[in-house]
């Protein structure tokens, strides 16, 4: 489990992209700055109800990315008439950042319900 949250906290590096929307003019870049939450991951403690949902994200997140970088790639090809490497790109790109999205949301998501599930079970 310790290489697990290893993993899930290096994921932060993935902000270290925001510093190109700072020295360049591709401010689309700072979105990535957004991944320093991953950081936090290094000082949590690890149980099987963390590792189950951040497994059901992960899960959710693949085939939501699978799913919208086939929709967007024939999107592009059939509606768009892009040629097909173009489209390939773009359905790439928007299947990671689906994919990016709903990991994110869905963690939050888990982890927020586990706080408000331990906060009632105080009272």
């Amino acid at each position: 489990m310790t290489q697990r949250r290893w993993l899930y906290g290096l994921m932060g590096l993935l902000s270290l992209l925001g510093l190109i929307g700072i020295f360049t003019k591709e401010r689309s870049f700072l979105f990535f700055f957004a991944f320093l939450v991953d950081f936090e991951y290094f000082f949590l403690k690890s149980d099987e109800m963390l590792e189950d949902y951040m497994n059901r994200s992960a899960s959710r997140a693949f085939f939501c990315g699978m799913i919208a970088t086939a929709a967007v790639t024939l999107l592009c090809f059939f509606l768009r008439g892009q040629i097909a490497g173009g489209s390939l790109l773009t359905g790439f790109a928007a299947g990671w950042a689906v994919s990016v999205t709903v990991y994110a949301v869905s963690t939050a998501y888990y982890g927020i319900r586990e706080r408000w599930d331990l906060a009632s079970d105080q009272k």
